[in-house]
């Protein structure tokens, strides 16, 4: 990196362990793409939930024509009261996002790729759009047009989507350019039986 590895603890006290882990997570990266300029990973822990903290951790990193950002606020995830798995969960996403720019920067494109599961976090009818929370904890925005059979208004907070992320980015960050809602009615009907 042309900028050393900054690492910032808010809400907490720092972590020799943790920041052990997230200085090897970032040699990783380094190994995989070694034109990172600099990269900055902030650990929150904010007091959200009555049984405990959820650590909170962004990673901005930034490389040549690009700055990479994971880690918005994305409601509860239970596994994120241990700082070691945001930490993972965070980098992991990063991971994907890097792999995804260098493939872009190469012009590769990706054959049937299997749609990511999400579920919905925020519905905007103002603005004809919301932010589905993936797996790893990112959050990737979609507008009414992406949602397919045009069903964005029947969309429920916690319902579960299959998306296709787009390459680009909007200006509210990764854009879902399909979302396609999962469901008991979108479930093919099950044989019954007769006796």
């Amino acid at each position: 990196m042309q900028v050393p590895l900054k690492i910032t603890f808010r809400h907490m006290d720092s972590s020799v362990a943790l920041e052990a882990r997230i200085r090897q997570r970032a040699e990783e990266l380094e190994h995989f793409f070694d034109r990172i300029t600099s990269c900055h990973v902030t650990v929150d822990a904010r007091h959200r939930q009555q049984q405990g903290n959820l650590f909170e951790v962004r990673i901005d990193l930034v490389v040549p024509g690009r700055e990479i950002v994971v880690g918005r606020d994305r409601g509860a995830n239970h596994a994120h009261e241990d700082a070691h798995v945001a930490v993972r969960d965070a980098f992991d996403a990063l991971r994907r996002r890097l792999e995804d720019h260098v493939r872009h920067g190469r012009g590769d494109v990706k054959l049937h790729a299997v749609p990511d599961h999400g579920r919905i976090v925020r519905i905007l009818p103002d603005r004809d759009g919301g932010f589905i929370a993936t797996a790893s904890g990112e959050e990737i925005y979609f507008h009414r047009n992406s949602v397919t059979d045009g069903s964005f208004d029947a969309l429920e907070i916690g319902a579960e989507v299959r998306f296709v992320a787009q390459e680009s980015e909007s200006a509210a960050g990764p854009q879902a350019s399909t979302v396609t809602p999962l469901g008991k009615h979108h479930l093919p009907p099950t044989e019954t039986t007769r006796t």
